[in-house]
Parts: structure tokens; C-alpha cells; sequence
């Protein structure tokens, strides 16, 4: 059986669409299928609409979380409910094509893998939007751990085995694209062009699209906390030059600097500290949120 989980936030204007869509491509597969819809606390009736398809198809199951928890919350969620040997990831805004599932699945048959992903060749959204995630993903992939592809979101397709290893990741603060490259296990690309929302407004705004890029970051690398290093040791090196520089002055009989040197010489240490202190304080905040062990999500009602 294939498995689709969509997560879902105020996506009333597409959502009706979008099952039927994805249904008729299911079908055209000719296996058993499953759509898990994930209502991450809609608040317009997102649920009612999908509830309302659910009532003529049978393969729709519905999972209402008791508030917005987060696309990467809502997507656990739905990896946890699906009972598939398949199991399909897009997003409902229709920037997953719906007919680009019988592709991934054809493709995982035809590669013998277990995760077939979907890479990006073109993005038709706001050239704002495109240049942040292009930097980001590049920036990304030199500095992260494990085998992190460039333009990949989390559109795809896992087997059974690559779900339930990514399952077993316990932590708060959550990449998918990272975790699914990050198991390791063989994979596969299909590339498509990504289009634009055909309705509504985007629900990843640019500070979300941050704070999600700084949990990337943050997860699967170590480069901030080496970035403090080698800061510090720079300064430490400008340090012992600054001090040799004041005893041949002060041997040789030449003039001291003035006070506009020792003012950018605090300057420059003070906000090297400060951006230290910041950046030590996300880790302190993320070791937190793991210690906690809050629920990642909580599930209010599921309609099967």
C-alpha cells in the first residue's frame, strides 16, 4: 500500500482540489493507497473540507492536531499514522504536483532504493524567496553533516524501512530534508520544476523560512560553534601582535595610538564576544528544548 501525507495549514481554497487530484493519480498506479492529511490547527475550514471529500473516499484518513504545532511536527505526525510499505511526503499547496506521485513511486520500483527524492530544477515564486533558499541551500551543504542534496524539499517518497529510521529521531527541532539524507540510506532523484501557489497565501514566511534554515544549520553541523573557535583564535593572534607592536613603540620611542584606535580595538572585541555569546545561547536554548521532552505534537481527533 502507498501512503500520502499532506500537511495542512488554512488550505481551504486548494485542499478540495488538490485530493482529487492526488486520488485520481493514486489510482492510476493500480496499488492499495492511503492519504493522511495532517490539519495543523487550521483555524478556517481546512478540516471541514476535508472531512466533506472523506465522506464519498475511504482511502482519506485524518489526523486534527489540537493547535498549530509546525510543518515539521505535522509531517512526524503523519509518518507515525501511515501504514503504507510506501510512503509519499508533499506539501498542500499544490507546489507538489500531484502527478509527479506515480512518477516517484515508478521510480523507487524501477532504482530498487528506498528513498526517492525530488530536486528542483526551476522555482516560480518571488525572486526574493528564491534567492534566500538558493543561498541557503548552498551554504547548507558545505557545512553539514552526511550527504545533503542541493534543491530537495520534502517532496519524495520513503520505503517502510526509511520511515521507521526516521522515526527513530527524537529530537525538538526538526529538519526532514536533512534526517531523510542524513539515514543514509540508497537513494534516488526525480527533478521537476516547481510551480508557484495557485491560490492563497504562502504559509512559510521569511521568518519561518529562517528559523527553519537556523534549525538546519543548527542540527546537522558544527561550523557555528567552530566559527567561535577560529574568531578567537584570530583574535587571540591580533592580540600578541598588538602586544609585541606596543613594546617595539615603546623601546623605539614612537608615538602610542590615539583614543580612536582603542575604541575600535573594544569595539571589535565586544562584538566578537557578543556574537559568541549569541550563538552559544541557541545551542543552550536547543539543549533545553531537548531536556524538556514536550510532546511534539498532540493529536486532538483522528477521523478513519
Amino acid at each position: 500500500m502507498i501512503s500520502v501525507v499532506i500537511p495542512l495549514f488554512n488550505e481551504s481554497k486548494l485542499i478540495s482540489r488538490l485530493l482529487s487530484e492526488l486520488s485520481r493519480n493514486l489510482r492510476s498506479i493500480g496499488e492499495a493507497f492511503e492519504i493522511v492529511c495532517v490539519d495543523d490547527g487550521s483555524t478556517d475550514d481546512t478540516l471541514d473540507r476535508i472531512l466533506q471529500f472523506k465522506q464519498e473516499n475511504e482511502s482519506v484518513k485524518v489526523l486534527s492536531l489540537s493547535r498549530n504545532f509546525g510543518i515539521q511536527a505535522a509531517l512526524t505526525a503523519g509518518l507515525e499514522y501511515a501504514k503504507g510499505d510506501y510512503v509519499v511526503i508533499m506539501d498542500g499547496d499544490f507546489q507538489d504536483p500531484p502527478e509527479m506521485v506515480p512518477q516517484l513511486y515508478a521510480k523507487m520500483q524501477e532504482s530498487k532504493v528506498d528513498v526517492v527524492s525530488a530536486i528542483r530544477s526551476e522555482r516560480n515564486e518571488k525572486f526574493s524567496k528564491r534567492f534566500y533558499i538558493n543561498v541557503f541551500h548552498k551554504i547548507f551543504k558545505g557545512i553539514s553533516e552526511g550527504n545533503q542534496v542541493e534543491q530537495t524539499g520534502n517532496f519524495g517518497i520513503l520505503s517502510k524501512k526509511a520511515v521507521q529510521a526516521v522515526l527513530r529521531f527524537s529530537e525538538q527541532n526538526r529538519y526532514f530534508p536533512g534526517i531523510r539524507n542524513f539515514i543514509g540510506f540508497k537513494n534516488d532523484f526525480i527533478v521537476y520544476e516547481r510551480p508557484d501557489r495557485l491560490e492563497g497565501d504562502a504559509k512559510m514566511s521569511s521568518k519561518k523560512l529562517f528559523a527553519l534554515a537556523a534549525d538546519a544549520i543548527y542540527s546537522f553541523s558544527k561550523w557555528p560553534i567552530k566559527l567561535c573557535l577560529y574568531l578567537g583564535l584570530i583574535g587571540v593572534v591580533v592580540f600578541l601582535v598588538a602586544i609585541v607592536y606596543t613594546l617595539v613603540s615603546k623601546f623605539t620611542g614612537l608615538a602610542p595610538f590615539g583614543w580612536s584606535s582603542t575604541f575600535l580595538a573594544i569595539s571589535f572585541f565586544g562584538s566578537v564576544q557578543l556574537t559568541f555569546l549569541g550563538i552559544i545561547g541557541e545551542y543552550i536554548y536547543r539543549i533545553y528544548k531537548e531536556v524538556q521532552k514536550r510532546p511534539v505534537y498532540l493529536v486532538k481527533e483522528i477521523y478513519e
